[in-house]
């Protein structure tokens, strides 16, 4: 602990330098090229079922077919995986189509066991519960009042409904740091129980982690069961998504705003849930009313600091195209993570960036823990990320947490995206 303080105290003094020339070394890595990247568009010698009626899932893997066989040109899948590739920080892509799994492609040191972490994809993950349980009579309907199930919010937050949390309207305050600092408390839930009001509901968009958070309280409330074990008895085994991490905080409390670790294949099993209206086999899963309240947009023509593209927002779902050519809803985690679905095309391509698994399932900082109360998400980030190449801590040893370094960060992929959903569309187009 000696070293370690000595060391802390170093880390000050170059606080504003060494940090930041280590991240500007690694962001010019998105100008070099990847070196002999895995790419397999799937040709295979399984039985077609083209003229079966029936819809193809997957059981324990994905079936395979060539594009050929459902009508696609190979080398628009080529475009949009090269399109995908030409960020550095893709770990994976992967196509389904109707059911059959025809395309997907690694970055060097990667495979389709290797896992990613979700990020924020996991709001749309946990959101789906929320249909689920009014399916079943535990929640009466989107526009229940919080209030309903969390006694805590019979204050100025009492008109906020379950709909509010759900489009990123629910007025709670949102601070310069953007609650950024939820993420490295103990007590995640806590934490979300204390943000207060700051306008009226349903006025602004306002992209919030607190309000994803808060839907582990109402799930709680609502059924008695945690929220990630209702995810996987209600959801992931249904879908055989059975490949996976939950993370929860150190307070034991799901983790309903992120952090789902599994495969670009697994997380496609969930694209195509939504693809096929709720829908697994002959199980009605999730209703296909909430899925087609789920692609409504109700916040169109949204901005963003990263993408070059405005977006809709629906129930924890973006919508990133929505003209005469395709609708494509997608979720989205930070830095890069997203599964599109095309539900009139039974489509899904699902990106996800390169990650470094600590192991685990329960956050835990350990020497960490010193430094979390400094700065923002990405100083911290980068500054873990600093501490672990000079020797001081070890991630994989000392840290428990779903963490993204500098070879995880999308650039290009942004930059690109208008012309990526362009590609996306043409896999379709006869």
């Amino acid at each position: 602990m000696g070293r370690f303080s000595v060391v802390v105290c170093g880390f000050f003094a170059v606080l504003f330098f060494p940090i930041s020339s280590f991240s500007e070394h690694h962001i010019d890595q998105y100008d070099q090229p990847e070196n002999e990247l895995k790419i397999e568009i799937k040709n295979t010698e399984l039985k077609s079922n083209s003229k079966n009626t029936a819809l193809e899932y997957p059981q324990q893997q994905w079936q395979t077919k060539a594009p050929s066989e459902l009508g696609i040109d190979e080398q628009k899948i080529k475009k949009l995986f090269d399109l995908s590739f030409s960020d550095s920080a893709t770990q994976a892509v992967v196509l389904i189509k109707d059911g059959f799994l025809v395309g997907e492609r690694y970055a060097n040191g990667y495979d389709q066991a290797s896992y990613g972490t979700s990020w924020s994809m996991a709001k749309s993950f946990y959101a789906s519960l929320i249909g689920i349980s009014i399916d079943r009579g535990e929640i009466g309907s989107l526009d229940d009042r919080v209030a309903e199930y969390l006694d805590y919010f019979n204050d100025q937050r009492s008109e906020i409904t379950i709909r509010d949390l759900l489009d990123m309207s629910s007025g709670l305050e949102m601070p310069d740091h953007e609650h950024e600092k939820m993420f490295f408390t103990s007590d995640h839930l806590e934490y979300a129980r204390s943000v207060g009001y700051e306008q009226p509901a349903g006025k602004v968009f306002q992209y919030n982690n607190v309000n994803s958070m808060l839907l582990a309280d109402i799930l709680q409330q609502a059924t008695g069961v945690a929220a990630d074990v209702l995810l996987t008895e209600r959801v992931l085994n249904k879908i055989g998504l059975t490949d996976v991490t939950l993370w929860r905080d150190a307070a034991g409390n799901p983790l309903t705003y992120c952090c789902i670790d599994t495969t670009a294949r697994q997380y496609s099993r969930f694209g195509l849930l939504f693809s096929r209206d709720g829908k697994w086999n002959n199980e009605q899963i999730i209703s296909a009313d909430y899925v087609d309240q789920t692609f409504s947009v109700v916040w169109g023509d949204l901005n963003s600091q990263t993408i070059n593209q405005q977006r809709g927002y629906s129930l924890h779902w973006w919508n990133s195209r929505n003209d005469e050519k395709a609708v494509i809803f997608n979720n989205s985690g930070k830095f890069g993570q997203y599964i599109f679905v095309d539900r009139e095309n039974d489509l899904v391509f699902t990106r996800i960036t390169k990650y470094h698994s600590t192991g685990g399932s329960v956050q835990k900082w350990g020497p960490l823990s010193y430094i979390n109360w400094l700065g923002s998400v990405d100083f911290r980030r980068r500054a873990a990320q600093f501490l672990d190449s000079i020797g001081i801590i070890k991630i994989r040893g000392n840290v428990a947490t779903p963490v993204t370094f500098d070879d995880g960060i999308s650039k290009e992929f942004f930059t690109n995206y208008r012309e990526i959903m362009d590609a996306l569309v043409e896999v379709s187009k006869k």
